[in-house]
């Protein structure tokens, strides 16, 4: 397949970018040693909302509150209220699986755009009107439902996708409706230190400023964990599937290359915990810096192939002096290594690197081969 690939280093200072269930800064052993984690996860979702402030293609939502805007669509189409909650609730029971809980809810997340909602709407009323509603005390009420749904979703043409390119990078798995489930073109590591972490401890006390003068002490007192560290990050893009039918064939080749060129940005200039709907101490623990390396190669074939193993022995600089030279040095041996004993290079469409490059011209070069 062609496709791109992004090698990326970057320092992240003191910080705490992505933490486990007891608050902790999230770790892996590779090398026999502790380093420092953040999940593809919490990355990807990073890029997603920056990839969402830069591009009109970008407008994707996971959500399980999928009920309400299904019916304001039927509502939009004439549909009295009770009706169209009905409608909606049964493509939605079809889609996943309802919350008995609480009505306005489905059980599992569902990847999806107001447009896609919108054809849904338009498609299932269209069936219902041709058959007929579908009375509630129906002994294959729930049957019925899902097949409608199903005819529906195969309605669906890939034109939804011009305003979810996300839905086509990062995929969507339907579990009850697998003509709904898209595999995702984009690719991502769990990016991991390049050396030796060990999560530590910042002792906190906050002043009570109501407090009278003679009395003494902090009004409350904590703990939160830290690290900092140089990541190795690797995400990598399938060209040759963004122009098949689920994807991105819907648009023009130039549509295409913008929206790889948002991916590549967001995928550089993105920083879990820095956006409005995920802190991550961003106030009190800012880490939101820039890569300082970044190798970008296109590949006619293949499949896309991470250097972490130059990390595999932890580096490991000496007193005083840095870790992202040595991370440098170490990825480049590694790339080398790679094409003389593998030969990748033989496949090399593009190549481009930061900073011997800047952004614009990185991105140019990596969406050349976009079809």
């Amino acid at each position: 397949m062609k496709h791109l690939e992004m090698h990326i280093l970057q320092s992240v200072p003191v910080t705490c970018l992505n933490r486990d269930d007891l608050g902790s800064p999230k770790t892996a052993f590779f090398g026999g040693v502790q380093r420092a984690r953040v999940s593809s996860q919490s990355w990807k979702r990073a890029i997603r909302e920056y990839a969402h402030e830069i591009s009109p293609y970008f407008e994707g939502k996971r959500s399980r509150l999928i009920i309400d805007p299904l019916k304001d669509e039927f509502v939009k189409l004439g549909k009295d209220e009770e009706l169209s909650l009905k409608w909606a609730k049964e493509i939605a029971g079809s889609i996943a699986t309802l919350d008995s809980g609480n009505e306005k809810k489905v059980k599992t997340i569902y990847f999806t755009t107001h447009a896609e909602l919108e054809f849904l709407a338009k498609a299932y009323a269209l069936i219902c009107q041709e058959q007929g509603d579908i009375p509630v005390d129906d002994k294959k009420y729930k049957e019925k439902a899902k097949k409608r749904t199903r005819a529906a979703t195969k309605e669906i043409d890939s034109v939804i996708y011009k305003d979810a390119a996300d839905i086509s990078l990062f995929g969507r798995m339907v579990a009850s409706d697998h003509s709904l489930t898209i595999e995702g073109a984009a690719m991502f590591n769990h990016p991991i230190s390049t050396h030796k972490v060990d999560n530590e401890l910042d002792f906190f006390a906050a002043v009570d400023e109501w407090q009278k003068e003679d009395d003494s002490g902090a009004g409350m007192t904590g703990t939160l964990e830290f690290n900092s560290s140089v990541y190795y990050r690797f995400a990598a893009l399938n060209l040759s599937m963004l122009a098949d039918k689920e994807h991105l064939a819907c648009m023009t080749q130039d549509e295409r290359r913008k929206v790889v060129s948002a991916f590549v940005q967001a995928t550089l200039e993105a920083v879990p915990g820095m956006t409005a709907t995920n802190s991550g101490r961003k106030n009190s623990m800012n880490g939101y810096t820039r890569p300082s390396y970044v190798l970008g190669i296109v590949r006619e074939k293949g499949h896309p192939i991470q250097f972490v193993n130059a990390f595999e022995e932890p580096v490991w600089a000496g007193a005083g002096r840095g870790i992202m030279k040595e991370s440098i040095g170490r990825l480049q041996k590694e790339e080398m290594k790679q094409n003389e004993t593998w030969k990748l290079d033989r496949h090399e469409l593009a190549r481009s690197v930061i900073p011997e490059n800047n952004i614009d011209e990185f991105i140019e070069e990596m969406v050349k081969y976009v079809e």
